[in-house]
Formats: C-alpha cells, sequence, structure tokens
C-alpha cells in the first residue's frame, strides 16, 4: 500500500510540472508531498510492526497511516482533476508524461462530453441548474474507486505497461 502512495505522488509530480494554473500546480506538488510523506510514514510503520510483537496499538497505528494515505491520494486525485480542466502543456517525448498526459486528456474530454450531454438534457431547473436526480460527473477518484474490488475507499494501484507505471484507462 506504502509503494503503491509513491505512484500517485509521481503521477501528481508528472501533472504538475505540465499544469498551466501556477495555482492548481502549486496545490498538486503540495497534495503529492503530503502523499509521500504519509506513504513514508506507513512504510516504517509497517516496518517496525513486522519485527515487532503483536500488539493492538502497532496494528491500529498501521490501519490509522494507510487510511490518511487514501486521504492523501484522493487529495492528489481531486488536484490532478482541477489540473487536467485549467490544461496541461504538451509533455516532452518521456513515454511516462506522454501516457500520464494522455490518460488526463481522455479523462478531460469525458468530462466535457459528460457536461455537453447534461446540458442537452432535460434535467435542468427553469434556471438551467442541475435537477437533484442528474448523474453525477465523471471524477479521476470515481474510476479509480471503480477499478478497486477490494472495497470501496481503497484506490487500486495503476497497472504497470512497459515497466512504467500509469494511470489506468477505462475512459
Amino acid at each position: 500500500v506504502a509503494s503503491d502512495g509513491q505512484v500517485f505522488v509521481k503521477f501528481g509530480h508528472i501533472l504538475a510540472k505540465h499544469c498551466l494554473d501556477k495555482r492548481c500546480s502549486t496545490e498538486l506538488l503540495c497534495a503529492a508531498e503530503q502523499t509521500h510523506t504519509i506513504s513514508s510514514q506507513l512504510r516504517i510503520v509497517a516496518r517496525v510492526k513486522a519485527v515487532t510483537a503483536e500488539s493492538k496499538s502497532s496494528s491500529e497505528l498501521l490501519v490509522s497511516n494507510a487510511q490518511n494515505l487514501i486521504q492523501a491520494v484522493l487529495h492528489v486525485l481531486k488536484a490532478a482533476e482541477a489540473a487536467c480542466v485549467k490544461g496541461l502543456r504538451q509533455p516532452p517525448p518521456d513515454p511516462e508524461e506522454e501516457e500520464v498526459a494522455a490518460f488526463c486528456m481522455r479523462w478531460r474530454k469525458n468530462l466535457l462530453w459528460h457536461r455537453a450531454k447534461e446540458s442537452l438534457n432535460s434535467d435542468r431547473d427553469e434556471l438551467g441548474l442541475r435537477k437533484t436526480q442528474a448523474r453525477a460527473e465523471p471524477s479521476l477518484t470515481a474510476i479509480m474507486q471503480e477499478q478497486s474490488p477490494q472495497t470501496k475507499n481503497t484506490p487500486r494501484r495503476p497497472k504497470n505497461i512497459k515497466g512504467h507505471t500509469i494511470m489506468d484507462s477505462h475512459l
């Protein structure tokens, strides 16, 4: 789980580097650094727990750190959504950075398509606001949660392609 957090740290750093909006880039870097810190803490707690006797407090600390890591990863994904909406620079010819950018652009295209479809839908009131039964917009967080059959709140590790860890592209 701790090493999975590092995948999202790298994802966040790549997006922050290519984000057009400085505020979104800064938020994404902060979220990625928080995820890195919590992931490192979790790795340390897991190693200590592995060599010490079983105790309730060490188990609780391990679970608490894992939950904090999940929240930090969700923060990275929300900041990544904002960065994608604001726009990304064209990445250099680096396969991993191109793959991250392509994943985000597919998600953004899906989001814009969803918004266009919803705006044509009669599920709007007289002011043009969405009624409560309208479907939720696509989000990076939802994509990660849909991929995880283990639990609803645990994002799955992105898949590896050609030796590079990237985000799965089910868009």
